[in-house]
């Protein structure tokens, strides 16, 4: 059996996010998502074909799905349901500090997909 700690070999920069699968089986993926001041490109939307369920474990980030009018803040501890074809985004993370996001993507397919090619990680990514 693997086993780690989330919170080991946090950077405080990235050229981009960071994705770690720590499970994959069936129809489930576990991820650890590390952000430092990473978003979703503007104009761009996450479309995943499966649900989410992501926390927030450190750090801080706003979330946009693209229903809703308002941002969602998020701090550690807060968590969301991303149900499948949910177009959301990240508007923001914290930079200069390492924002640690747990992911389980739920469903059919294992493949992360999003509303473009190669997308990066989050909440979902």
């Amino acid at each position: 059996m693997d086993s780690g700690n989330l919170f080991s070999a946090l950077p405080c920069s990235l050229p981009e996010e960071a994705i770690d699968v720590l499970l994959e089986q069936g129809k489930v993926r576990i991820e650890r998502i590390v952000s430092t001041g990473h978003a979703t490109p503007s104009g761009e939307w996450y479309d995943q074909q499966r649900e989410e369920w992501v926390v927030l474990l450190r750090g801080a980030a706003r979330l946009r799905f693209e229903a809703e009018s308002e941002e969602r803040n998020l701090a550690p501890g807060d968590w969301l349901h991303i149900p499948a074809r949910a177009r959301h985004r990240v508007t923001w993370t914290r930079p200069g500090e390492p924002t640690v996001w747990l992911a389980v993507h739920l469903g059919e397919s294992c493949a992360r997909e999003a509303g473009r090619a190669d997308p990066p990680g989050l909440p979902g990514g």
